[in-house]
């Protein structure tokens, strides 16, 4: 052991009775943090008997909560900027969507007199998207609502976010838009992974940097809307 390896080395883990892997060096390649702040994250822990139980999942698990808390940290302190770049409307009416039909496809046909959404059939991702959909096209206090494309996405420090849907609705003669950001079976923040619900805090951030009254939900079931 070099003198510097030695600087970091964590006291807990130099009795173990026989060789366990360099943690230090595994947990700075999977963070990104230096050494001498995993040393001091190590030091601060009360389980380490768990890595020398399992050294593969003790270090597994570790580094995805080190990542986690670092996620949350680069989004609390994220600030944007409104500039004038924007989505041309025309994006949505020029994409070609691939839509399966019958009851095993990807797709809801819509009612074309009601003129809810900008497509003939709308292409969703599973069986909880297409209940969604059907319900929207049902729901009278549902004006407008389209599934967002691939394409249309929020810049986020963790990478490229891509909501689910908007929806204009209206309930007492007000009209609200909502950005749905996830439409799963189990919504709620501890059922998200870290990292997809630090983006979704990110896309709230950005909306509210330009000044809309778009409002952000995660929802199961359309119905759920107004609850």
């Amino acid at each position: 052991m070099s003198d510097e390896d030695a600087k970091y080395s964590v006291g807990s883990l130099d009795d173990a009775p026989y060789q366990l892997p360099d943690i230090i060096t595994f947990l700075q390649n999977e963070t990104n943090l230096t050494r001498k702040t995993i040393v001091g994250i190590l030091t601060s822990v009360d389980n380490l008997d768990m890595f020398k139980n399992n050294p593969l999942a003790y270090m597994t698990q570790a580094a995805k909560i080190i990542n986690a808390h670092k996620n949350q940290l680069i989004v609390d302190g994220i600030k944007y900027t409104k500039t004038d770049e924007y989505y041309d409307q025309s994006l949505f009416s020029t994409e070609t969507l691939y839509a399966y039909l019958g009851p095993n496809g990807n797709s809801v046909k819509v009612d074309e007199e009601k003129g809810k959404t900008v497509y003939d059939y709308v292409v969703t991702d599973s069986e909880v998207e297409r209940e969604f959909a059907r319900s929207a096209e049902k729901d009278e206090n549902v004006k407008f609502y389209v599934k967002l494309p691939d394409w249309f996405t929020i810049r986020t420090p963790l990478g490229p976010y891509n909501p689910d849907w908007a929806l204009l609705y209206e309930e007492d003669d007000k009209q609200e838009l909502y950005f749905v950001v996830e439409t799963k079976g189990d919504i709620s923040s501890e059922q998200l992974r870290p990292h997809e619900y630090a983006k979704i805090k990110s896309g709230e951030k950005h909306f509210q940097a330009i000044s809309t009254d778009i409002k952000f939900r995660r929802l199961s079931r359309e119905s759920d809307l107004d609850a």
